[in-house]
């Protein structure tokens, strides 16, 4: 998923998390919700500052999910159960363990509601992809002029032991030239929490991924080695390196499938609008709150219309 997708996603998300409230205010009446010293806040006024806030972009996303999911059907445009869950899980893994649920949680959103979303996104990528062409003088092109992007630089796996002083973390580099198994020490003794748990595994990095103290340190170290401590702004570190790889140039033909899809999704990012409009155009969209009007403008007569390719 490319960062244009997590970003579109991410909208709707934020633009759906409005939906659960408003959808339950019609038939809950105006109670009071909280007291502040006395004075009453009431459901009205959450309604009506929510409406304020988010009606409008919400009221537009549901017209639009509605209208590609009214496509996909009549398209036959059907996305799996298996594609669907295939997304979920892609999404879900842009983030660190369990802060997905947070999110959701947070927003008022269901698993199902965020299925929804993905459905609406295949069915938009399915529809929009019989327009787009990409052909192999295109990707020369994109990749001489951007080569750099593809190149590897050297990079090495490690793992570490973050302590708070220096008399900790020599205690920790004897324990480990004595022959204790660094994953166990790591578990007891580590300070990150985002390595603790594996062990202290920190997976492949390059030279800029991390503080300079640290990368001069794992790149100067032969594989198999334990360093010294090493100091750092979050602390006294003890490094193992696992492994190490060179720099690597990037040829055309590694580089070609991974080019091949961003410029298909460049495209498909840019026909997304283009396609919903002409959904919105074609639809009867009738509005019965003078509020929304400028939502859904009628069609402009005597203009023709291109309608979305289906079955």
């Amino acid at each position: 998923m490319t960062f244009q997708r997590l970003a579109k996603v991410a909208l709707a998300l934020a633009a759906m998390s409005f939906v659960p409230q408003l959808a339950g205010c019609a038939n809950a009446g105006d109670k009071t919700l909280v007291s502040v010293n006395g004075e009453k806040i009431n459901k009205s006024a959450l309604d009506t500052r929510l409406e304020n806030q988010a009606g409008k972009t919400t009221l537009q996303q549901m017209v639009d999910t509605a209208l590609v999911l009214q496509y996909g059907k009549q398209a036959g445009i059907n996305p799996t159960d298996a594609q669907i869950q295939d997304q979920v899980n892609q999404l879900e893994q842009r983030f660190p363990p369990g802060q997905f649920d947070t999110i959701l949680k947070q927003q008022g959103l269901t698993m199902d509601d965020v299925k929804t979303i993905e459905k609406v996104q295949l069915i938009i990528k399915q529809a929009v992809d019989k327009q787009i062409t990409v052909n192999q003088a295109q990707i020369t092109d994109f990749f001489n002029k951007n080569r750099a992007m593809y190149n590897t630089p050297a990079q090495v796996r490690a793992r570490h032991i973050l302590v708070k002083t220096k008399a900790e973390a020599d205690a920790v580099e004897a324990k480990l030239r004595s022959g204790a198994d660094f994953a166990t020490l790591a578990k007891q003794l580590s300070m990150d929490p985002g390595s603790k748990a594996q062990g202290g595994e920190l997976g492949w990095f390059s030279a800029n991924q991390m503080v300079k103290p640290f990368s001069d340190t794992a790149f100067s170290l032969n594989v198999g080695q334990v360093s010294q401590p090493v100091n750092t702004p979050f602390g006294w570190h003890v490094i193992q390196v696992e492994g190490k790889r060179p720099a690597h140039q990037a040829t055309l033909a590694e580089a070609t499938p991974k080019i091949r899809d961003s410029l298909v999704q460049q495209q498909e990012a840019s026909q997304g609008a283009p396609f919903i409009q002409q959904l919105r155009t074609k639809a009867n969209i009738q509005v019965y709150d003078d509020r929304f009007n400028p939502l859904f403008p009628p069609p402009v007569t005597g203009m023709p219309t291109a309608a979305p390719s289906g079955h």
